[in-house]
């Protein structure tokens, strides 16, 4: 079944570029894409590394005003950085001028503090140690499944410690996120009422026609959460293939039918790179390990680099992203669309949400054009 695809975009900052040309890029794919035929275009949200998506609301009203019928959203406020009421806020506001086209997509990033530990995992100025992969790598129809990456890892923890606490307020604790859930909900909905028994309203926010989604990567609170509600879920494969499949399989078994959905819906999102030929998409994709590294060795996602001029990761480092390069869809356009259908097949997704970075923004918008088309004549041929 040919499901519709849509784009997940970080604004990547090239090697030699800058945060105002990515946020350019942005806007280009985005009219590009709407042109093309994807069915959503999804900001992420990331602090301090080199992405330019960092204020994805912000971004979000920009790609809104630069685009007519294309969905836009989030993928995903990190709901530990910010109040209920400055999201719907923000959201009313954009979607009072482009009402129907919003996707608020939350997800529980800023809130797993106690996920990577408050110390970094080895003194500095110390050599890090690299682990090798534990477990076994399955392979469902031709779908890479890798075992659960274990953030233990991350060979320094203390530059992300220090940017959760750069991002709240002195003393303050992010709330329980199924809590703040059901906030926003209310919010939405005109229903808000304090513990104190104050009704308050969001202005604009209240009413707003947006869509809410819950994003997750495991199969733990986001997608048990988004089950029990009823609504819209996204899986993130292209960030955690080895349990993307297992929070698709929580949030089917926990949903239940609602005013939003009579039965689950699911995007899981793939990285993708396409080019003409099969070894012009891996020249574009031989950077890709690098720029993974660069998040996992501790230091945040660095500029994305250059395949022309970067030397080879080392076998250490190649160890610390298996997991992600075995899993990114590398490829000439035939290539790219029978690893996503059998994707689809596996998954039973609803739809694809497509991410890619290249170092050069013409070989992304490339890759994403040739996709589109390859995908619609897929479809063609099997209608």
């Amino acid at each position: 079944m040919n499901v519709p695809l849509s784009i997940l975009d970080l604004a990547p900052i090239s090697a030699g570029s800058s945060a105002q040309q990515a946020l350019r890029n942005t806007v280009d794919l985005a009219r590009h894409a709407e042109q093309w035929g994807y069915q959503r275009y999804w900001l992420a949200e990331h602090h301090f590394v080199a992405v330019a998506s960092s204020s994805s609301i912000t971004l979000l009203g920009l790609v809104a005003a630069a685009t007519s019928r294309i969905r836009v959203g989030t993928a995903a406020v990190q709901v530990g950085h910010h109040t209920s009421a400055s999201i719907v806020e923000a959201f009313g506001t954009v979607d009072a001028l482009y009402p129907g086209r919003l996707d608020l997509g939350l997800g529980r990033s800023g809130h797993r503090r106690s996920q990577f530990g408050a110390e970094p995992s080895h003194p500095k100025r110390e050599r890090p140690v690299v682990d090798t992969a534990t477990g076994r790598t399955e392979v469902r129809d031709g779908v890479v499944i890798p075992p659960p990456f274990d953030h233990g890892r991350i060979t320094d923890r203390s530059r992300y410690l220090a940017g959760l606490h750069a991002l709240h307020q002195e003393g303050a604790q992010p709330q329980d996120y199924a809590e703040q859930v059901d906030d926003i909900r209310a919010l939405l909905a005109g229903t808000y009422t304090t513990p104190d028994g104050h009704a308050l309203h969001a202005v604009p926010g209240e009413g707003a026609q947006v869509e809410l989604w819950l994003f997750g990567s495991s199969g733990g609170d986001s997608a048990q959460i988004a089950g029990r509600l009823g609504l819209p879920f996204a899986a993130a494969y292209h960030v955690a293939p080895g349990t993307a499949l297992d929070a698709v399989d929580s949030y089917r078994a926990a949903f239940r039918p609602s005013a939003t959905l009579s039965e689950p819906y699911v995007v899981l999102s793939a990285d993708v790179v396409v080019a003409e030929t099969d070894a012009a998409a891996q020249r574009l994709a031989a950077t890709y390990g690098h720029w993974v590294h660069g998040i996992r060795a501790g230091g945040g996602a660095p500029p994305y680099p250059d395949p022309d001029d970067t030397a080879p990761l080392t076998a250490d480092q190649t160890r610390l992203v298996a997991d992600r390069t075995a899993t990114q869809f590398v490829g000439a356009p035939a290539t790219v669309t029978e690893r996503l259908a059998a994707l689809q097949r596996v998954s039973g997704a609803d739809e694809l949400l497509i991410t890619s970075v290249t170092h050069d923004h013409a070989d992304r918008l490339e890759s994403h054009r040739l996709l589109a088309e390859a995908w619609g004549a897929r479809a063609a041929r099997a209608a």
